[in-house]
């Protein structure tokens, strides 16, 4: 089971790959970072994203219907060169973390890295 620099080193594996981080949606802080940053800074960048990802989470718009699994599994936001996929960890605490992936639009691949991601979520260890 890794822990969060492993996980985020495997997420740069990825076809694609720029940048990676691991974002405590509450705080809006990075908890690990590695690779590029869109803006040149992890701590914005984690910031801004937190916004996003608690928007998501907290409004029942985007819920699953009563299925009891977390509401939200990743949001996807596409630009014209670029793609960020936040997919949030289930942890046994309090599920406030989501990895960040930033992948080129180009080289990356979004099904696989959205597969890959969901596995390495299910898979870290936090604590």
């Amino acid at each position: 089971m890794p822990g969060i620099d492993e996980c985020l080193l495997e997420a740069m594996r990825l076809p694609g790959a720029r940048g990676a981080a691991l974002v405590d949606w509450t705080s809006g802080l990075a908890l690990g970072t590695v690779g590029e940053a869109p803006g040149g800074d992890h701590e914005r960048t984690a910031a801004e994203s937190a916004e996003l990802a608690r928007m998501a989470a907290e409004h029942g718009a985007f819920a699953a219907h009563g299925d009891g699994q977390p509401p939200i599994e990743d949001v996807i936001v596409s630009n014209r060169d670029s793609y960020h996929l936040l997919r949030f960890v289930d942890t046994s605490f309090d599920s406030s973390v989501f990895l960040h992936l930033w992948l080129d639009r180009e080289e990356g691949n979004l099904a696989l890295a959205r597969i890959r991601l969901g596995e390495m979520a299910a898979r870290l260890v936090l604590g």
